[in-house]
């Protein structure tokens, strides 16, 4: 058997080799993520609340309490989390939000939110819908758009 088949062989056994390992590894980590996500569901509470402020930050600058960032693994510290800044009653708080509604979540209106401790896991609109402002289209995508049509 020439050289370069058997090269072929041995990368295409490491390939399929590497994709098991990453099918069980992912088959572990989505149970993980079930289990933690059934956890978080159990201890959720619907509270109201109004937006005052939202923004993505490093978790750092976001003024969470230090046990957060303690608890917070180090690869994580620097990476930008979802931020709301609400008032819950009397008091002003910054919580953290699910990445999914981050982007439904009004400013500065009144909405009823399922959180669990200071992560707000689903949001809905206290009166009436929640409608946000459709997203302003930059000129180079309203022509990529048209080519697009076009094409």
């Amino acid at each position: 058997m020439p050289g370069w088949a058997i090269a072929i062989l041995i990368v295409v056994a490491v390939f399929i080799v590497a994709m098991i390992a990453l099918y069980i590894f992912g088959s572990k980590m989505q149970k993980k993520s079930e289990v933690s996500q059934a956890q978080m569901k159990e201890g959720a509470q619907t509270v109201s609340l109004l937006v005052i402020d939202k923004k993505r930050m490093k978790l750092k600058e976001a003024g969470l309490p230090q046990i957060v960032i303690d608890q917070t693994p180090k690869y994580l510290r620097r990476s930008k989390v979802p931020v709301i800044k609400a008032k819950i009653g009397p008091k002003i708080m910054t919580l953290i939000c699910d990445e999914k509604i981050f982007d439904h979540i009004p400013v500065k209106k009144e909405v009823k939110a399922v959180m669990n401790g200071i992560y707000v896991m689903e949001v809905k609109g206290l009166r009436g819908s929640l409608e946000t402002k459709p997203e302003k289209v930059s000129f180079f995508k309203k022509m990529k758009n048209k080519v697009a049509k076009k094409g």
